[in-house]
C-alpha cells in the first residue's frame, strides 16, 4: 500500500476569528501560517487553509442510508479511539450535529462510525471511522 501523504484544501470562511475559535479551539488544529484574510491549520496531518471571502458556496444534499448527507462536505478518517474520543468532546462541547454520531451500513462492508457537523461559516465536516481503516476504506 502506498504511503498516504497530506492533502491541501482551502475552504471559504465568513469571519477569521470564528474559523480561529473554531478550527484550533474546539477542534485542537495547531495553526500554521496566516495573513490578515487567511489562516493555514493542521487538520491531522492535512493542511486546511480557511479565506476569509463575503459569499459561500450553495449545499445541497444527497441521501445515503437514511441520512441527510450536505454536499460539499469534507473531513478526516480517524482510527475508531479518535473517532470516539472527538465525538464525546462534541457531544460535551453541546456541538450541534447535521448528523449525529452513530453507525452506518452496520453488517455491510462499509460499515463506519460516523457524524456531521458544521463550522460558524456553514463548511460542513464528516469525520468518520472504520474498525481497519487500510482494509475498509476503499473495499467494494
Amino acid at each position: 500500500m502506498a504511503v498516504l501523504t497530506p492533502f491541501h484544501l482551502a475552504i471559504p470562511v465568513t469571519d477569521i476569528d470564528q474559523a480561529r475559535a473554531f478550527y484550533g479551539g474546539l477542534l485542537g488544529c495547531p495553526e500554521g501560517r496566516s495573513a490578515n484574510l487567511w489562516v493555514d491549520f493542521n487538520l491531522y496531518g492535512h493542511q486546511l487553509v480557511c479565506h476569509q471571502v463575503t459569499a459561500l458556496v450553495p449545499v445541497a444534499h444527497n441521501p445515503v442510508d437514511g441520512d441527510d448527507v450536505p454536499i460539499p462536505h469534507f473531513g478526516v478518517v480517524l482510527e475508531m479511539a479518535q473517532w470516539r474520543e472527538l465525538a464525546a468532546k462534541l457531544t460535551a462541547a453541546e456541538v450541534n450535529f447535521v448528523i449525529e454520531p452513530h453507525v452506518r451500513f452496520p453488517g455491510q462492508v462499509g460499515e463506519q462510525a460516523t457524524m456531521f457537523f458544521s463550522d460558524p461559516s456553514g463548511n460542513f465536516l464528516e469525520f468518520k471511522a472504520f474498525r481497519n481503516i487500510h482494509e475498509a476504506l476503499f473495499k467494494r
